[in-house]
Parts: structure tokens; sequence; C-alpha cells
């Protein structure tokens, strides 16, 4: 039963669809879809199907039943393509998403550093995909046409390329910038190629069951008709498969739709790995229901079109509804394809035709400019593409029209040849083997085609038999790819590649890294790139252009260190060429910020920006590449891990290398100082490294203050290279305070001697006077004779004392501290009244407030020692002009097990590096010949032993200063004070003298 379609319904179908399509790149494009299904690489396998033109609806089924199983090299060849990324596909996504280079003639362009190449790219690939182009519009029109004939194809042709163009404009022109990624159309085209599968499959799928009841009905009848089976067979075995496969394999990159979806738009670089198996299971998918609908068509005595079997069959079964999903999926194939074809065309079109032909840099709105020429190329491509299907007046078929695509984008093979592994591969070459090619091309398999054009092909002799018509056309595709590859090869081992070939080769090529050279720039700064770009571009061009470049770096425009500059100009290059192709944005950059060239420089090589890269290509390095760059990375990172400070400098006084220790010793991390000079150092190393660098000698040691510390640095230099450096900074601070330390115990041990020596030559004649003063009881009954002689022995006792802390002094705490009950306020009134005998000192008013039943356990006159030192200091610390308001108070508490002392004054405070170190020996504020330095250090010492604590507070005010000691000791028990007293009472008659 066959049935008509009103044009309202098609054209209904056809907006409705476009207009769903428009809508998943408009909510993507506005957020409303979450970024992880933008990213996700199901969108991007999907997004690839995009190469499933109108073609692989229609065309395939009647390619298989003329040509057989021949129809699998179109999916075959693209699924080895795919299968093969991470060799074939993968560097060419890292040139592309690395230098902006957003179509193949962007890529050759760059490879061949040549704006011909490009320019002869564009114009060959214009010609080669108008038939890809018409075919897409000849189907549609054509399934139309089936579905309604009461309407002219030419109109539905028409009507088709005016929506085709508005859409086209939405997706790819709406604006336009240097990184310019169109999500939505990435997402439009994966949920075009969902539904296109979606459709198509079950298509076939309700054919299956619809007319042969099932795989088994299926089965059944092509065991009664064999003959089917056969027809597939047989063209397989005549047929020129391998040149199908060949050309559909090239069609990943070649093709100007599948290389902008695979690299140009690629979101997410992994997902490449995901499409080497994601892609061939999307086209097996697809190529299930092809076979199914041909025999169905066979079943049911369908000979239309064979072409359009698929769109016959549900018309012939009765299934309104299954032709409008098959019509769909071929409107959605079509559109999708002939979107992404003139998008990549109109760039490749604007960049190496229009670009250098138009004065551009006149234009006061670049963007604007750029973005209403994009516009009319756009236009002008599909209108172009149907004045080609109005010349072919529908006389060819989808698929001659196709392959006739597909072979001249198959010329491109020895230059992508080139790109990828044969540096030595010539702009030359390139040209010439493409010439002669596409020459081939044009005269065997265009023309002939062309209404109007009568050619004659002749085959040569070397074949014993005619070819059949149809071999014809593979074996001059076969004969054009030969002549282009031989010319290439032996134009290119004739020719020399200029400079700028060879640094190109080396960065394209997969076996080797790009080694830039570190050439100086001539420029200072990044804000001066927004002047010199103001000329080509206008200045609000260049400004944003320039804060595009900054932002993608994390710089800002005061950064003056010349690797980052030169890493400025290269992000710059790389965001023009994705806005104005490679060959202009070159141009642009080598007359606006050139490079001061410093030729035979072998040390000049930018070692940083190979490190990196090297590290990008760690896991790729295998044999001997492998095994160096494991042994590069050892000594760098023995370097790193070095105790010691290691900076290397270029022969132009560039850092090349900063380790972590030298990180630590100046607080300068590698990335703050990498690539840049020594100047850039902050203070006061970059004073210290220009003084060790202009200095002939090639050790420095020398003291800095850094954060208020001291510390001792030490500097060694050693020529390498032809006038580079490298310094080893070592941090000497810790061994100069082990030598001061050292020093210090040194100064202490002969105190110590000293003190011993003393305190021998003390006790004799100390010794002599108490037995004086012992007889003085009993030769004289004097009351005032008798208390003089007690005095005397209670002051020889006390010298007796000292003497005995000066030999505890010397064998350094070897003596115990007696224990026993020491009242406080009494310690601390002959403490005081010690002080005041000494009436050349500045009087104070001293207020002892200690409670006197605070009783202690310890030694009292160690004890009053630690009292007269604090209120010596305290009392030292008022200015003579202060002496009247001077004020030491001392006040006690008693807790639980401990009493505290608090001796608090309204004295000038101590300074802050003083009191850091004021228990150390020798450490004092006092003039010279006034202190010792030893006071507090003893106090120190005594607190201790009487296991007790002390913490000092200065100053108590920010203006007036003042200073509190607190002191806790043990407290004495009440219990055991009587039986201590007897015990002290008894200790004092056989008071020890000092030894003699």
């Amino acid at each position: 039963m066959w049935m008509d379609f009103s044009i309202l319904q098609i054209f209904s179908i056809g907006v409705g669809y476009l207009m769903l399509f428009f809508l998943a790149a408009y909510l993507t494009e506005h957020g409303y879809i979450p970024v992880r299904i933008i990213r996700h690489p199901a969108t991007y396998v999907l997004s690839l199907g995009v190469f499933v033109s109108a073609w692989g609806i229609y065309g395939a089924v009647g390619f298989a039943h003329d040509f057989g199983y021949n129809f699998l090299a179109y999916y075959l060849g693209i699924s080895g393509a795919f299968m093969l990324a991470p060799i074939i596909l993968a560097p060419i996504l890292r040139l592309t998403q690395t230098y902006q280079l957003g179509s193949l003639a962007d890529l050759l362009s760059f490879r061949f550093r040549s704006p011909v190449v490009g320019t002869v790219v564009t114009v060959t690939m214009l010609i080669g995909i108008l038939p890809l182009l018409a075919l897409q519009i000849q189907a549609v029109a054509e399934s139309v046409h089936i579905m309604d004939q009461d309407i002219s194809q030419d109109v539905l042709a028409f009507l088709f390329v005016l929506m085709i163009i508005l859409f086209a404009i939405l997706f790819g022109a709406r604006h336009i910038s240097s990184r310019e990624k169109h999500e939505g159309l990435v997402v439009a085209i994966a949920f075009e190629s969902l539904l296109k599968m979606i459709f198509f499959f079950v298509a076939g799928g309700v054919v299956l069951f619809s007319v042969f009841d099932g795989p088994q009905g299926l089965n059944d009848w092509l065991l009664e008709h064999p003959e089917q089976l056969v027809s597939l067979y047989q063209p397989l075995e005549e047929g020129p498969w391998r040149a199908l496969v060949a050309a559909f394999f090239v069609a990943a990159v070649a093709m100007p739709h599948m290389y902008h979806m695979a690299f140009t738009e690629n979101l997410n670089p992994r997902a490449l790995l995901s499409a080497s198996w994601g892609l061939p299971l999307y086209l097996f998918i697809l190529a299930l229901p092809v076979l199914i609908i041909l025999w169905a068509a066979a079943k049911l005595n369908i000979f239309s079109n064979p072409e359009y079997f698929s769109l016959l069959v549900p018309q012939a079964m009765g299934s309104k509804w299954l032709a409008i999903m098959v019509f769909t999926a071929g409107l959605s194939a079509a559109s999708g394809v002939i979107i992404v074809c003139t998008l990549s065309l109109s760039a490749m079109v604007l960049n190496h035709i229009v670009l250098p032909l138009a004065p551009f840099y006149r234009r006061k709105n670049l963007y604007s400019w750029l973005l209403w020429t994009r516009r009319i190329l756009i236009t002008a491509i599909i209108l172009v593409s149907y004045g080609f299907y109005i010349m072919m007046q529908g006389k060819h078929t989808l698929s001659e029209l196709g392959f006739l695509a597909f072979v001249a984008t198959m010329q491109f093979v020895p230059g992508i040849f080139g790109v990828l592994l044969w540096p030595k591969a010539t702009r030359d070459g390139f040209l010439a083997g493409l010439a002669a090619g596409l020459c081939v091309w044009i005269f065997g398999l265009l023309l002939p085609i062309l209404p109007g054009i009568q050619i004659q092909i002749s085959v040569p002799l070397v074949f014993d038999k005619p070819i059949p018509q149809p071999d014809s056309s593979y074996f001059i595709a076969t004969i054009a790819i030969f002549v282009n590859s031989v010319i290439f090869g032996i134009v290119s081992m004739l020719t020399e590649a200029s400079p700028a070939e060879i640094q190109a080769a080396e960065t394209c090529n997969m076996d080797n890294l790009r080694r830039p050279q570190r050439w100086e720039l001539s420029i200072a700064s990044a804000r001066e790139f927004i002047g010199r770009l103001a000329k080509p571009l206008g200045m609000s061009t260049a400004r944003r252009e320039v804060e595009l470049a900054l932002n993608d770096l994390a710089m800002s425009l005061d950064e003056t260190r010349p690797y980052a500059l030169r890493r400025l100009r290269d992000q710059l290059e790389s965001n023009l060429s994705g806005l104005l192709g490679p060959a202009v944005a070159h141009e642009i950059m080598t007359g606006s910020v050139p490079y001061v060239i410093q030729n035979n420089d072998t040390n000049s090589q930018d070692i940083h920006f190979i490190e990196s890269r090297l590290e990008e290509y760690h896991d790729k390095l295998t044999g001997l590449a492998a095994e160096l760059d494991s042994l590069r990375r050892f000594h760098r990172q023995t370097l790193q891990d070095l105790p010691v400070g290691v900076c290397s400098l270029g022969n132009d006084g560039e850092v090349l290398g900063w380790n972590s220790a030298l990180g630590e010793i100046t607080q300068v991390s590698p990335d703050q100082i990498l690539g840049s000079q020594i100047p850039h150092l902050p203070a006061p190393w970059n004073r210290v490294f220009e003084r060790f660098m202009s200095d002939e000698a090639r050790n420095l040691q020398l003291e800095l203050e850094l954060d208020g510390n001291h510390r001792w640095i030490s500097l060694h230099k050693a020529a390498i290279g032809l006038g580079g450096q490298v310094v080893v900074v070592e941090d000497t601070t810790e061994v100069k305070m082990l030598e001061h330390h050292v020093a210090h115990n040194e100064r202490l041990a002969s105190v110590g001697r000293l003190a011993a020596g003393v305190a021998h030559e003390i006790g004799n004649p100390i010794t002599g006077i108490a037995c004086l003063a012992q007889n003085l009881r009993f030769d004289s009954e004097d009351k005032v004779i008798l208390d003089s002689a007690d005095q005397i022995l209670d002051q020889t006792k006390r010298i007796g004392r000292i003497v005995q802390s000066l030999v505890s002094f010397s064998h350094s705490g070897s003596t115990e501290v007696a224990m026993e009950p020491v009242y406080i306020q009494e310690s601390i009134q002959e403490a005081i009244d010690l002080l005041q005998l000494n009436k050349e000192a500045v009087q104070v008013q001293f207020n002892n407030a200690a409670q006197p039943d605070h009783c202690v356990k310890g030694d009292q006159q160690k004890l009053t020692q630690v009292f007269i030192n604090l209120f010596s200091n305290a009392r030292d610390a008022m200015q003579h002009e202060q002496a009247a308001d001077g004020k030491v108070s001392i006040s006690s508490q008693q807790l639980d097990h401990t009493i505290v002392v608090d001796v608090e004054d309204n004295g000038s405070g101590i300074p802050a590096e003083v009191l850091k170190r004021i228990y150390e020996p020798f450490v004092t504020t006092k003039d010279p010949g006034k202190g010792t330095g030893l006071g507090m250090s003893l106090v120190y010492s005594i607190i201790e032993e009487h296991y007790g604590q002390i913490t000092i507070q200065s100053p108590l005010d920010s203006e007036k200063g003042g200073t509190r000691v607190t002191i806790t000791l043990p407290r004495f028990s009440l219990q055991t004070s009587e039986s201590s007293a007897s015990d002290v009472n008894h200790e004092e008659q056989h008071e020890p003298y000092p030894d003699r």
C-alpha cells in the first residue's frame, strides 16, 4: 500500500525536527544540561556519528544491492582509523588543541609553514566536498519527492537549503572568539546521532518482524533464496574493497566534518580512547538494518531506486509512522553533515583566503567583521553546493557522489603522513604531489560526471583485459593517490625545508619533541603586547586577546619574566591561530612581537619547556628513549632532593633551575622564579646574587637578617657550558650557632675554673676570720664584743655559702640543695636590706607585701641570692630621672602545694630580643663593666634546683613599660616545720666551711 504525505506534513516534520535539534544546542549553551553530560565520552562518541550522512541511511542499502558486502567498507574504514586512535589521531588532537588548529588546512599550513599550503588545501577541500554536500541535498529532496510526488525536487531542495542556512548560522555563527567551542553544537550532533541510530535500528527491527516474522523467518527465506547471499559475496571477491576501506579510513582526518568534531570541538581529550571502541560499536548498530531492508525489498518485490529502499519498504508495508522515522533519520543525517561541513569550510575559507587578502586590520570591530564574514561564507558554500546539485540534475547516485568526495580528500594523505611520521617532507613536495593527484581526480572522476563533458578513460596496457566501468573509478582513485604519493616523496627528497618548516616538523612529528629556543623578545613586559598588537588588530581586540591569553596562563599585565613573556607570546599566537588561522597569526606575531634570534647558540634551548613536554610524553616513551628519560628523571629528582640549594643560570642570566632546598632557604618557590632573571628576586636575595655573580670570587659567606632573625649563608659558583653558571647556596646558620654554643661552653668552663680557684682562695681567710670570731667569745665578756663576734660568725657563714655556690657553679650543679623551711617574707626582706646598704646605687621604693607565714622548701641563702638578683635588675631598670617614682612590689600567694611570688616593677621593661635569651649566660642590657650577664642564668639554675618555675612578662604596658617576674616554689608543710627546724639548728652547729 502506497501512501502520500502532504507538503505541509513533511515541512512540519522537517522544521519540527530541526527546531528540536536547535533546542538541544540552546539548552546546552544556557547551562540547562549538566557539564558531566556535555563532556561525557558517550557524548563525544555520538557526536562522531556525524560521519553517517544521508548515504548511511539511503545510499548504503543501494550500495549493498549493487556491490554486496563492499558496503561494509564504509563502516570498517572509519572504525579502523578510530581503533588506531592512540597512534594516529591522538597526536593530531594534541597539535590541534595546543596550537588552535581548527581545520585540516590549519594543520597542514602549520606543518609546512606556508600560507600558500593553507590556500591550496582550502580550495581543494571546497571542490572535493561539493559532491558530498550535494549528496545530502539530493537525498533529502528525493526522499521528500518519494513521500510527496506532487512537488518539484528542485523546489524541495531549495527550501531545504534555506532552512539549513538558517540553522547553520544559528549553530556556528552566533558569536566568534579565539577559543570558540560550540558545546551546543556537540550536544546537538550527539542528539542527532542518537536519534538517527534509534530510528534506523527500530526501522530495521520492525521490518525484520513485520516482513520476515523474526530472525528465524529471515533465515528460512534466505535458505529458499540462496542467490541473495551469492549476490553479496560475488562483488566482494571481484570488487575494489581495499580502495574503499582506504578511502573511508582517511575520512577520519581528511573529511572536514570529521576533523571538526573529532579534534576542533573535542571537549574531553580522554574521550578519544572511548571512541576507539565506541564509534565502531555505533557503526555496527547502524549497519545491522542495511541487509534486512535490502532483503525485505526483494521479498516485497520493490524494483524502484534501491538507494531509497529504506523509505520504500515502510511505504510498501503501509506503515506511515515508520516512513516518518526513516525520513527523519535521513533528514537528521543530511542536516548534521551540511551544518558541520559548512562551519569547517567557512572557517577554512575565512582563514586562508579572505583574511590574507582582506585588510582586516583596518576594521574597528574585528570580531563583528569576522562574524558577518563567516555568515556570508556559510550561506555562499551551501548555495554553491545547491548549484552543484542542480548541475548534476539527479543523474548520479548517492554512492557515486559520495565516493567522488572521499577520493578527493584522499589526496591529503601524503600531507598527513608528513605531519605525523616524516619530518623531511617539504612544502614543495606536498604541493607538487597534491597538484598531480588532484589533476588525476579532476580529469578522471570529476569532469566525466559533469553534464556536457565527455572524457574517455583509457586503461594502461599493463592490464590484459578491459576493466569494467564500475571498477574504473576505483582504479583511477588508486592511480591518483599513487601519483600523489610518489611525486610528494621525490620532490621532498630533492628540496630543502626552510628553518621554520624544520621547527614545525619537530613540533608535529610523533617521535620528536619540539626544542624551542630561549631567544629574547623585543619586549619587556606583558603590558607592551597590547601596544604592539594594536596596529594589526585594533586596540580593543588587542587588549581582549592579551587579557584572554594572560587568563589562560594565570599571569598579570605586570609580568616581566622572560620565560613568562615567551609563553605569553606563544599563547597569543595559538589563540590568534584559532581566530584568524595559523598563517595569519604567525605573520602578525612575527611582525609585531619578533624574537631576537641568536644563531649557533646551542645553549639557548628552553630547558624548562623541554622538561615540561618530556613530562607529558613520559608514558609514551619506550626502549632507549624511556631509559634515557628515567635517567633524566633520576638526576632531576636527585637535584631537587639535595639538602643544599642549587640554582642554574643561562648565559643570558635567566634562571633555568631552582631546586626545593633553595626555595626553602629563600622562601621563593620555583614557579615564581623559573624563567625569570636574578633582578626579579625579592630583596635581599636579588642583591646577594647580583653581588656574588659580579664578583670574581667563587665562594662567599655573609650574614643576613631575615624575618628578624640572623642567618648565615654560604654561596659557591661554577661555570657550565658557554656562559652558564650554577650557584650552590647553603644555610650555615645551625653550624654557626653550634660554633657559638661551643665557644659559649668554653667560656662557661673557664668561668667555672675561675670560680673554683676563687672559692679555694677565699676559703682560707674566711676560715681564719671564723676562728678569730669564735675566740672572741672566750676572750671577752663585753656584750658589744660578743654581739660583734656573733655577727662576724653569721657573715662568715654567709660568705661560706656564697663560696659554696661558686663551687657548685664550677661543678655544674653537682652539689645537693639543702631542703629546709624558708619564710619568703624574711628572705625577701634580707635581700632588700642588703641592697639598701649600697648608697651609691639608685634608691627605689621596695614594698614587701609577702605573707609572713608563707614557707617554702629550699636553701635560704640561694633563695635570698635569687631575690637579690631580681631586685637589683628591677632597680637597674629605673632611669635616674625615674628614681623618685621607682617602685618594686613583692607579693605572695599560697596555692595547694606551692607558693607563688610576684616581683613587679615600673621600670623600662626588657627588650624583646633580650627577653628571648634572658636565661642564657652573658646576656645583659647593662653597659660594659656594669654587668656580667650571669644573674638571670644563676636565678634560673637555682629555681630549677628547687623544683620551681619562673616566668617573665615584659613590658606590662606598651607605653609605661614595667616587668613582672613570677616564681613558683614547693610549699613547706606545717606538720614538718618543727622537725625541720631542729635539723637546721643541729646543722648550723656543724656548719662546714669551704675546703682550704
